[in-house]
């Protein structure tokens, strides 16, 4: 059974600002340090568990691109503590889970349905997962509010980040596993 974690894959999550005085906040990249993907040979399935403590700023994001070196590593330390203490409240929810129930083979790779657990709560999501090279991909959009999570604000909301976050993910490519399930 292949198993990944953060030394062979990646696990990002964007965030992006909103309201009246969002021209002085940052969109935003963040990355799971700690995370396991689990891709099962018999079913074929793949579980994923992520530690949502282990959340850490990589860099503002401007225009869609990297613009490190814009905050500095206190800038960095404030956003992770607002995020754990006011959104994640990962000594609450230590962690988020995913477990596939269906699997369908596409042009590009394949289609995965399954129950995510964010927050304590659980919901039936689908993802593309689609070849990139020799990785496979998947980008998600996650509506904080449906897992129970209230988005960051700041400043009686004139500086706030938007309720959809895009998470994306990363693992090696496994072609004897792509053949097991036809894709």
């Amino acid at each position: 059974m292949p198993t990944y974690d953060a030394r062979t894959s990646e696990c990002h999550v964007f965030t992006f600002k909103e309201g009246l005085l969002s021209k002085v906040a940052h969109d935003l990249k963040l990355e799971f340090k700690r995370f396991s993907i689990e891709l099962e040979n018999d079913s074929p399935s793949l579980r994923a568990t992520v530690d949502p403590s282990s959340l850490q700023v990589v860099c503002v994001m401007k225009n869609g691109r990297e613009a490190p070196g814009t905050l500095s590593e206190r800038d960095k330390a404030t956003v992770l503590k607002y995020t754990r203490k006011d959104v994640l409240h990962p000594e609450r929810h230590p962690e988020i889970s995913f477990q596939s129930t269906s699997m369908e083979p596409s042009h590009e790779g394949f289609r995965v349905t399954g129950t995510l657990t964010l927050h304590g709560v659980s919901r039936s999501i689908q993802a593309a997962v689609v070849r990139d090279g020799d990785r496979l991909t998947t980008t998600l959009e996650i509506h904080q509010p449906d897992y129970g999570i209230k988005p960051f604000s700041a400043m009686m909301g004139t500086m706030k980040v938007k309720p959809d976050v895009t998470v994306r993910i990363a693992i090696p490519m496994d072609r004897a596993w792509m053949d097991r399930i036809g894709a």
